[in-house]
């Protein structure tokens, strides 16, 4: 661990790979915390204490009542319930296209800058690779230039700098990658209940 540290040190071979895929990592986190806030926290917290008093609104045909009920809610899914109570009276087709005006403004904010992550994590890989190419072509050079008693070390500096930042890179992205499956998986089932529910009430209300 102290020699990684020391590779960040710009007196050492190779620092500009470390702190480039450091960065990029640090960009990665930055939107994993913000999509983990949206989709996580915004969007699915409350949910199914939502849906269970606006069912029983809707059950008990105080419609205006779960309109309001929605309308005070900040989660997708209750956008999309609004938008369904609300054209309740155009009947199926109205409803339908009412709901899907909103489902395609709020399916997109859940999965939107994901796919940002697995970039930066592809970024994070792909740097750690450059730098291990550099430490190779350092040691090569090493082997080929350098004075018999100044190889040793040489020799050491560049494989030091291809395992360093080979490292780090995927330090860098598997956990990145991870979240992309965590953020992935819950906005999908956001979005599949999204339909379902909207559909559900969309047939009680038809």
């Amino acid at each position: 661990m102290s020699k990684m540290l020391e590779s960040f040190n710009p007196e050492s071979d190779g620092w500009q790979f470390m702190w480039l895929i450091l960065a990029v990592f640090m960009v990665g986190v930055g939107f994993s915390i913000e999509r983990f806030i949206y989709i996580m926290l915004k969007s699915a917290k409350g949910r199914a204490k939502f849906l269970k008093d606006f069912g029983e609104n809707i059950s008990a045909k105080q419609y205006d009542q779960a309109l309001s009920l929605a309308n005070a809610s900040g989660l997708p899914i209750a956008k999309v319930m609004a938008s369904i109570v609300a054209s309740r009276d155009s009947g199926r087709e109205g409803m339908t296209a009412a709901s899907d005006a909103v489902f395609l403004t709020e399916a997109p904010r859940l999965t939107r800058y994901v796919s940002m992550i697995s970039v930066m994590a592809s970024i994070s890989t792909l740097l750690g690779l450059m730098g291990t190419i550099y430490g190779l072509i350092f040691t090569f050079d090493a082997v080929a230039n350098k004075p018999a008693a100044e190889r040793p070390k040489a020799l050491a500096d560049g494989i030091a700098i291809a395992m360093g930042t080979t490292l780090l890179g995927l330090l860098s992205a598997v956990p990145l990658l991870v979240f992309v499956g965590i953020l992935n998986m819950n906005s999908e089932r956001l979005i599949q209940e999204m339909e379902e529910k909207g559909l559900k009430i969309i047939n009680s209300l038809a």
